[in-house]
């Protein structure tokens, strides 16, 4: 994006800009938008309304901002990922309501080869110095502590806690409510409900903390226990594994989220 040749807005109707900010015409601002001196705002990006857009951070390409989100100091979201195969294509960047985006993290454009959007959801922390390379896919309410990197077009479900500065290969997958330990490098997929250690991460237990919080019935945190011991602690092969849990723990969400994530594992399962 050639900047020298675009306009700057002059105003925005219900939203404070300060003067020393840069928004450029094109961007797409809502009601109740604050946008910090020294921010630079591209001409693809909406910013829904009420976004927090601190001192010096950027936002850039074509950028989606839910309602509610805040961008601390010096983070960059929107930029062009960091990848060879990438020649500038139109792709973009979308994140939900109420982030939580700390100072430094970078957020990358998606590529054409990777679906073309990094996408986040609702209610997240990312906390300082994180990166989240392109053709990533967040659900809603995770947790990265400083400096998780994630390489490109990897996948991490809803609850999900990263520990500070741990990182996941590309194409890795993250179950629903798992913990990642700090310092963990993770190379294979991690199931939901589990947490994980180590370089080359290894499982090291369920997340109980995580159970606990989830405020799921006794009865379903009993069929995850059962689940995460015939996987882990019966010697069985996966596929035997797989029919036992289908054969003896009763059908819910979660019975069916565990097994849909671990038949569907492309990288295969931490053990």
């Amino acid at each position: 994006m050639d900047y020298s040749q675009l306009s700057l807005l002059e105003k925005v109707e219900g939203a404070s800009i300060h003067p020393r900010a840069l928004v450029y015409k094109g961007a797409k601002i809502g009601k109740g938008v604050i946008v910090g001196p020294n921010a630079v705002i591209g001409p693809l990006v909406t910013l829904h309304d009420n976004v927090h857009v601190e001192p010096g951070a950027m936002i850039t390409g074509k950028t989606t901002i839910g309602e509610g989100s805040r961008i601390s100091p010096y983070a960059t979201v929107g930029a062009p990922p960091q990848d060879l195969k990438y020649k500038g294509e139109e792709t973009e960047v979308i994140i939900g309501k109420n982030n939580r985006i700390c100072e430094y993290v970078n957020i990358s454009l998606g590529t054409v080869g990777g679906g073309a959007v990094t996408r986040i959801g609702d209610n997240n922390l990312i906390m300082a110095y994180t990166h989240i390379a392109h053709d990533c896919t967040i659900g809603d309410n995770c947790v990265f502590a400083n400096g998780v990197h994630l390489a490109g077009h990897v996948t991490v479900k809803n609850n999900v806690v990263f520990g500070g500065i741990s990182g996941g290969h590309q194409f890795c997958s993250f179950g629903e409510r798992a913990m990642i330990a700090a310092g963990s490098i993770v190379v294979q997929d991690v199931p939901p409900y589990c947490m994980v250690q180590g370089d080359r991460a290894r499982i090291s237990g369920l997340n109980v903390v995580g159970l606990r919080r989830s405020e799921l019935p006794k009865e379903r945190l009993a069929d995850i226990k059962n689940m995460f011991k015939i996987l882990y602690n019966e010697n069985l092969t996966l596929e035997d594994a797989i029919s036992r849990m289908k054969a003896e723990i009763p059908q819910s969400l979660e019975r069916d989220n565990f097994i849909a994530f671990i038949e569907t594992s492309h990288r295969g399962i931490c053990r």
